[in-house]
């Protein structure tokens, strides 16, 4: 049997997309959320991952790097397709064993990345 745990964080970024013929063009931000889900067998002691530690990976891997910053500097055409990308190779290089990522650009807008 596979459980899985999902956990949800917040930041703030700034992008810019030139080549987009709409509002996206332009300087803007997003308030962005991040669902990260980990699924797997269920430890002698009846977790996946306990929530704290899969919270210290997502802080120093993710949040620390794209919170508050202006996410062209970090991502070329940072698309919310391309940063949950991104976001997914961080999380993998920290030894997160990620299954699914969901990435809120808007409150209705999301993309998702699955293994």
């Amino acid at each position: 049997m596979q459980t899985s745990v999902v956990r949800t964080f917040r930041f703030e970024a700034a992008h810019q997309l030139p080549w987009h013929t709409g509002k996206c063009r332009q300087l803007h931000g997003h308030g962005y959320r991040l669902e990260v889900t980990v699924t797997g067998p269920l430890t002698g002691v009846g977790i996946v991952i306990d929530f704290a530690d899969l919270a210290a990976v997502v802080r120093s891997s993710i949040l620390d790097v794209y919170d508050h910053t202006f996410l062209n500097d970090l991502i070329e055409n940072p698309t919310a397709e391309v940063i949950v990308a991104d976001a997914w190779k961080r999380l993998a290089a920290a030894g997160l064993a990620v299954t699914r990522l969901r990435l809120w650009e808007t409150e209705d807008c999301f993309v998702e990345i699955t293994a």
